[in-house]
Formats: structure tokens, sequence, C-alpha cells
């Protein structure tokens, strides 16, 4: 499995507008197995993301598909910008299949 846990930050009272975009967009993505946004709640304007995906090709594809071109599109005005992201290998978990892939 591969997985990504990223923090965002909207513009200035932007975080429910960038939250609803990024919700309406995740629907069956294929080779995704958990797709979870988070509010901070230390922090107004930070967003968290935690994805699972079976593999980095499938999570790479699903940047080209059009509905998730046109929610970046959607979001980008929103967004002040990235503060970081880190890439995990995960293992499984509970909402996980036994990862034993790899």
């Amino acid at each position: 499995m591969y997985g990504l846990i990223g923090k965002m930050r909207a513009a200035r009272g932007q975080r429910d507008v960038v939250m609803d975009v990024l919700r309406a967009s995740t629907g069956a993505l294929p080779g995704c197995l958990s797709y979870i946004i988070a509010r901070d709640p230390a922090d107004a304007d930070a967003i968290w993301v935690t994805e699972v995906w079976t593999d980095a090709e499938s999570h790479k594809a699903s940047l080209q598909l059009p509905e998730v071109q046109a929610a970046i599109a959607k979001a980008r005005p929103f967004i002040a910008g990235f503060e970081f992201q880190v890439e995990t290998h995960p293992v499984g978990g509970f909402g996980l299949a036994d990862g034993k892939t790899g």
C-alpha cells in the first residue's frame, strides 16, 4: 500500500470551502482505499489529508482524472499553500485490508 499525509493551508476563513471541494471530489477513485479530510483543532486555516492507495501508481493516475483536475481548479483560489507532505507505507489497520503487498 501507498500512503500520504499532508497539511494544507486554506486562505484565511476559507477552510470550509476547501474541505467541501475535497469532500465532493473524493468519490470512488480507482485504487483509493481511504481518503480522510480533517480540521486542525489548533489552526483555523489548516487541513490535514490522510490517504491510502493500493500503490503509488494509482495515486499518480488519479491526479489526471477529469473530476480531480476540476476539483483542483475549483479549490486553487481558496488554498494559501501546502505546509508539508510525507509518504508512508501503510501495513493495515482498522478499515484497511491486510497490507501484505509490500
